[in-house]
């Protein structure tokens, strides 16, 4: 099975975590605002990293994406991916970026896989260390051997 890094960042943290996770695995992390809404096949794992923007909001331009994969509408029955939600819990909105992609994703069809991961910026926890703990989880729990 193949896996593909994506992320969605409004200050960068998400695209750091996710190239420390593509770095992990030999792969390259993807940014979201430059994909087409028909990126996703089934048979790939993807491991999504994306954080919150403004109040619980998608990062910019990662809106449009969604924005495309609403108009689109396509079947992603068969697609697997994993989300890892970066914020800070001191907002009332914390990590409702992710959600927004997780909720369009599983309406669409999609099946979320493994722990849903979050990395709270108020906790002092380095965000690329516990994304690739993340990573590493959902990896091991579906015995994949990615493919770049």
């Amino acid at each position: 099975m193949t896996m593909r890094i994506f992320y969605g960042t409004e200050s960068g943290n998400s695209e750091m975590v996710a190239s420390d996770i593509a770095d992990e695995y030999g792969l390259e992390a993807e940014d979201l605002t430059e994909l087409d809404a028909d990126v996703f096949e089934a048979g790939t794992l993807y491991l999504i990293v994306c954080a919150t923007h403004g109040e619980g909001e998608l990062p910019e331009g990662v809106d449009e994406f969604a924005d495309a994969l609403r108009d689109s509408s396509p079947d992603l029955t068969g697609v697997r991916y994993a989300m890892f939600g970066l914020g800070d819990s001191t907002y009332p909105d914390y990590s409702k970026g992710s959600e927004v992609l997780d909720a369009l994703l599983a309406e669409l069809g999609a099946e979320r896989v493994g722990e849903y991961g979050r990395h709270d910026a108020a906790g002092g926890s380095d965000c690329s260390e516990v994304g690739l703990s993340w990573a590493e989880m959902v990896v091991e729990q579906h015995a994949l051997v990615p493919v770049g």
